[in-house]
């Protein structure tokens, strides 16, 4: 047999479907690091039924299903097909000559196994290769890193492949399995003894119980009739005082309906007062408001009187600084005054002074014309010339004079220029300051009036608050009212349900008698009747309580003794009769039908559905342990036939099915049971806990309430406060803002006409240079024609000298008088000139002096208005005090009728208390003969229950099986005497006589039992000794073999030494390890461990091929075994393979030269796409044939 092909797909980087075929001779598959060639042992591992992860280089063993890669997506599973060639029948179970084994792996986990096309299990292919060395524990397929694992691990570790190759796996496994069964034999047989034993303990008590139940039957017999009849006395006794209490509890009822009518008229009048209060309370709110409006208006006009007394204050201010600047005015109007007086004397003397130069000046120009007459031609022409020439002097002194007065009124004009810069300075110094005063008020008012409106919105806010905390403590006070009532009935309904579990209502005479007589000390051990031991799920309650029936009033107690002395006292005051339980006698009994909890409307075994204290449970097993409570009466019907009757089952509602397929029910009273009554006085005190819990909420959410509407309050005064202060602000910034804006006009005014005279002044003077310029040249043209005429004169008058000189003094004169008359001349025009324009600028002054009155008498006409209006406002900021006044007044009024409205609401509350307390008797009284109702009614039930329960019989039936007494004192004294015969006999077993005849049988039957068991059980043990003799003698001679095989193939290899192969205890050749011993050539005997890694590996390879060599397998993978030796051992290693290529086939995954020279076929693996493998295939025989390569 050989490995004929592998196919593989979707396995790791296969993705595809790849075939390999292999000869029967040496393939080596090569090719790169990572380019998937080990991944073709895997496959081969893996189809042969690997199963560990690990093992194959992963992590789970979904990794063996290609994942896919960024051009590829993943595959859904893995598949790897074997074709072997059997035409030799190494597999003795199949008949083909060729066998197929195929394994498919898909992502889900499902695992498919298939031999030639057939589904098989994993199990059905670990047994085929078994012995074969093909198997998971063979050695056909050496992994990476196998050699040196082998090597490495302990001796006995090592001892699975030599059992592969020796051939006894079959057998271990064998005998492995006849172990298992051998175990599970003597297990059984000890169970079996177990059951015989425990048979054994069971036979001889039941021959004694059964004697003992025939007794039993007979006393029983005599006490069911004398109980029947009893029972029936009492239910009749029971029936008349139902009637006679009846009548007591209606007219109860009566008494307690007046009451409680009573009771509401007096609430409804309560309510009314509240109304009363709240109407009241609702009033003095309003008037409060009115009287804060009031007030608020009150604060507003105040408001208005401070701004007016601030506008008043602002038009004194600018009162005061007219009349300064009045006053300033009149003063330099007076100076003005003055200086125009002086200029008008000053022009009047320049007049004189020039009339009286001018009368000279015509005497000089007389003599000067008399002289020039006087003399001669030449002399008269002289003369002329003289003349002509003191004209031009004279014209030209005109014009000098002309200058000076152009001069002098540069220099006034210059002046006045200077004074002007030093007024606008002052004017613009004082302009500036009141700009920026004014802008500053500005801010201040658009910031006040930010203020103001932002105050607005708070009381906006603060108003709505106000609203809503009103309301909410509204609401609060009647939530807390509505809670307080509801409290109050609360405690009145707790306290009568207290004293009635106190006064034990509802319980019989016999119960009420017993438990106060345990409460005074007289009797002992007595912890209480049932119904006060227990608690109850509320909608279980009912369903519990007819369960329980006539046993809620059975007495609990700690013995026998206790019960006796409990009974005695009852006897001795004839106090009736009652049912005690002690606790050291009760057992309870536990219903054990399998899947009863699984039964549609289920609910529970009663017995589980109550809360106890962990002593009373076997109380509670015993009464309720075999009833089961159901939803409803259908749940019950069909769970009741299910179980053939065999238990009793209870509805939620109260309805019940007896044991045995009798049915009780109808309608219950939810209100008058004891259970029901426990229940509600709980449930009460937890509700009044949770209610007290509300309340005191309710009273913080009051107070809380309260102080927030009182903080709304205040916060909602202070902000009006603050709105009235920001108001005042905006006032009297506006008024601030307009007294600046005036002044700053007046100033602007100012300055606009200081610019306007600067530049006129400037106008004048530049005129006044021009025209000082052209007089400058006319003046030089003058004195040039003077200055020829003067020479002319000269030129005639030579010889002449008196006349000449008389000549000269007279145009001198001349001359000097017309500069002096010039001069004044010119004077004057200045001087009037200047008189002129003062008497303009003190016009343009009393022009303002009268705006300045004018605005003077304005502010003084608007201060009387302003203190008109103040006087009208303060009149009526004290009508609005006195309406203010009058709403606390009304305030008062309404306080001190909400006082005498809780005097009055403090007396009802009184006649409500105790109403209170009568309808609470009242109630009492009712509760109490509704209890006795109720307690007859249920004890009624209870003994009808009894009847059923005890006997299964209806009222109808025990009548028909009454007998007559002789007297009840006398059956009960025999019933005590029968159930104390009863009581002796102990617990007795009805079926002991059928259970002793199953139990016997039984017995029989597992005797002969163990017989067979014990027989099978050395049978296998028979097995077990001839396996391991047949495993011991193949073992050994199959190990001999291998030693043998192994020294030779070690010294085939190494060319030298000795290697031996040795057991660590000969006399357990089955379990001891092996251990490998060798000496390489030159060197001396050591063990394995102490060998290089090359040496290491290569005495791997010579065991391996010496396993082979003893038992070849059909192929063999070997995945780089090679990689640690030398080039001379890989050759080495190669032919050697060569050699032994007639008997195994060899499958090689290599990265050596001379391992792929001595293969026949090379399969390169490449990967050329990424994460994809795919085959190359080159037949190196082919090739050398072809290339004639010997």
């Amino acid at each position: 047999m050989y490995l004929k092909a592998l196919e593989i797909q979707g396995f790791k980087s296969f993705p595809d479907k790849t075939v390999l075929n292999f000869g029967e001779d040496i393939t080596a598959i090569v090719g790169p690091n990572g380019s998937g060639k080990s991944n073709i042992s895997d496959a081969i591992c893996w189809v042969m039924g690997e199963q560990s992860a690990r093992s194959l280089r992963g992590g789970k063993m979904e990794d063996v299903i290609f994942g896919g890669t960024e051009k590829r997506s993943a595959v859904g599973f893995a598949q790897v097909t074997l074709v072997l060639d059997n035409s030799a029948h190494i597999f003795p179970s199949i008949d083909s000559s060729e066998v197929m084994v195929t394994r498919r792996y898909y992502r889900s986990g499902e695992s498919e196994y298939y031999i030639n096309k057939q589904s098989v299990r994993l199990k059905d292919v670990n047994e085929l290769f078994m012995d074969t060395g093909l198997g998971r524990e063979g050695y056909a397929i050496i992994g990476q890193g196998r050699i040196d694992e082998i090597l490495s691990q302990k001796s006995a570790d090592r001892r699975e492949i030599f059992e592969e190759a020796a051939g006894i796996s079959k057998y271990r496994h064998r005998k492995e399995e006849t172990e298992r069964k051998l175990d599970r034999t003597e297990e059984n047989l000890v169970r079996v003894n177990d059951k015989i034993a425990e048979l054994e303990l069971q036979v001889e008590p039941l021959r004694d119980q059964a004697e003992k139940a025939k007794k039993y039957l007979i006393l029983r017999d005599e006490l069911r009739l004398l109980e029947i009849s009893v029972w029936l006395d009492r239910l009749e006794e029971i029936r008349a005082a139902a009637i006679r209490l009846q009548t007591e509890f209606a007219a109860a009822r009566e008494r307690q309906q007046e009451a409680q009518r009573r009771l509401d008229r007096l609430y409804e009048e309560n309510e009314a007062f509240s109304q009363k209060m709240q109407d009241n309370d609702m009033e003095q709110e309003t008037v409060r408001d009115q009287a804060a409006q009031w007030e608020s208006r009150a604060a507003d006009e105040d408001s208005a009187i401070a701004v007016l007394r601030t506008t008043q204050s602002h038009n004194e201010s600018a009162m005061a600084l007219l009349e300064q600047e009045l006053a300033e005015q009149n003063s330099r109007s007076q100076s003005i005054l003055e200086q125009l007086t002086e200029q008008r004397r000053r022009v009047e003397e320049i007049d004189d002074a020039c009339a009286a130069l001018r009368g000279e000046l015509e005497d000089l120009l007389e003599r000067a014309r008399s002289a020039a007459q006087g003399a001669g031609g030449a002399a008269a022409q002289a003369e002329a010339l003289r003349s002509r020439e003191v004209l031009a002097v004279a014209a030209a002194a005109d014009r000098r004079s002309a200058l000076s007065a152009l001069e002098a009124a540069a220099g006034q004009m210059e002046e006045r220029r200077q004074a002007l810069d030093q007024e606008r300075q002052a004017a613009q110094t004082q302009l500036a300051a009141a700009r920026q005063e004014s802008r500053a008020v500005r801010r201040e008012l658009e910031d006040a009036r930010d203020e103001a409106e932002a105050v607005g919105n708070v009381i906006s806010g603060h108003t709505i608050r106000m609203e809503g905390r009103v309301k909410r403590e509204e609401a609060v006070s009647a939530e807390h009212l509505r809670l307080t009532m509801e409290k109050n009935e609360m405690d009145s309904r707790i306290r009568l349900l207290t004293e009635m579990e106190r006064e034990y209502e509802g319980f019989n005479k016999a119960v009420r008698v017993v438990m106060q007589a345990g409460e005074r000390g007289t009797l002992r051990g007595i912890h209480g009747p049932v119904a006060s031991l227990m608690r109850a799920e509320g909608r279980c309650a009912l369903a519990l309580e007819i369960a329980l029936g006539a046993g809620l009033q059975n007495i609990v107690v700690d013995r026998e003794e206790e019960a006796k002395q409990a009974i005695q006292f009852l006897k001795q005051r004839d106090s009736g009769r009652a049912t005690f339980l002690p606790l050291s006698a009760i057992r309870g009994d536990r219903l054990r039908e399998k899947g009863l909890e699984n039964e549609f409307g289920f609910v529970g075994v009663a017995s589980e559905l109550l809360t106890c204290d962990e002593r009373y449970r076997e109380i509670f097993q015993s009464l309720l342990g075999r009833t089961v409570v159901v939803e409803d009466l259908d749940c019950g019907v069909a769970m009741a036939r299910k179980y053939q009757h065999r238990f009793r089952i209870v509805t939620l509602d109260g309805q019940v099915i007896n044991r045995g397929g009798s049915m009780t029910g109808g309608s219950v009273s939810r209100s008058a049971g004891i259970l029901t009554r426990a229940n509600e006085l709980t449930s009460l005190k937890q509700k009044l806990t949770s209610l007290e819990q509300k309340l005191a909420a309710a009273a913080r959410e009051k107070e809380d309430a309260g102080r927030e509407v009182n903080a709304a309050r205040y916060e909602l005064e202070v902000a009006q406060t603050q709105r009235r202060t920001a108001e005042d602000a905006v006032l009297r910034l506006q008024g601030q803002a307009d007294h600046l804006a005036a002044t700053v006009q007046t100033l602007e005014r100012t300055m606009e006409n200081l610019e306007g005279e600067d530049t006129a002044l400037q106008t004048r003077l530049t005129e006044n240079g021009a025209q000082w310029e052209a007089v400058r040249r006319e003046i030089g043209t003058l004195e040039d024609q003077a200055a020829a005429l003067r020479a002319q004169a000269e030129e005639q008058l030579a010889g002449q000298s008196d006349l000449s000189a008389l000549s000269g003094r007279l145009s001198e004169d001349v001359a000097a008088r017309q500069a002096e008359l010039a001069s004044l001349t010119a004077e004057g025009e200045t001087t009037r000139k200047a008189l002129t324009d003062m008497e303009r600028f003190r016009a343009d002054m009393e022009g303002d002096r009268t705006a300045r009155l004018r605005r003077l008498e304005e502010y003084k006409a608007a201060n009387q208005e302003t203190e008109r209006e103040i006087d009208r406002r303060t009149e009526e900021a004290a009508a609005l005090r006195l309406k203010a006044g009058g709403c606390k007044a009304k305030l008062e009024e309404l306080r001190a009728a909400r006082l005498r409205l809780e005097q009055e609401r403090g007396t009802m509350g009184q006649d409500i208390k105790t109403c209170n307390d009568q309808l609470l008797d009242t109630e009492r009284e009712a509760a109490r003969l509704e209890q006795k109702l109720s307690g007859g009614a249920m004890e009624e039930k209870q003994l009808l229950d009894k009847l059923w329960e005890t006997y299964e019989l209806s009222h109808s039936a025990a009548m028909e099986q009454r007998i007559q007494l002789e007297s009840l004192p006398k059956a009960n004294r025999r019933i005590g005497e029968l159930k104390r015969e009863i009581g002796s006999l102990g617990s007795v077993n009805l079926g002991a006589i059928e259970e002793f005849d199953r139990v016997n049988t039984r017995y029989t039957y597992l005797t002969s039992q163990r017989d067979d068991v014990e027989k099978a059980k050395g049978e296998l043990a028979g097995i077990i000794d001839g396996l391991t003799k047949e495993m011991t003698a193949i073992f050994a001679q199959q190990f001999k073999l291998i030693n043998q095989a192994f020294e030779d193939t070690f010294l085939d290899l190494f060319g030298g030494g000795r290697a031996t192969l040795e057991l660590e205890d000969p006399e357990d050749i089955l379990n001891c390890g092996i251990e490998i011993k060798v000496q390489p050539p030159g060197k001396t005997l050591r063990t394995i461990t102490l060998l290089s890694g090359g040496e290491k590996a290569f005495v791997a390879i010579a065991l391996y091929f010496a396993i082979l060599k003893v038992h070849p397998t059909p192929f063999c993978v070997m995945d780089e075994i090679e990689a640690a030796l030398d080039e001379a051992n890989v050759v080495r290693y190669a032919r050697y393979m060569r050699s032994m290529s007639g008997n195994t086939q060899f499958i090689v995954i290599t990265h050596r030269r001379g391992t792929m020279e001595e293969a026949d076929v090379l399969y390169g693996v490449t990967m050329q796409e990424k994460g994809v493998s795919k085959i190359l295939t080159i037949n190196l025989n082919d090739m050398a044939e072809e290339l004639h390569i010997k």
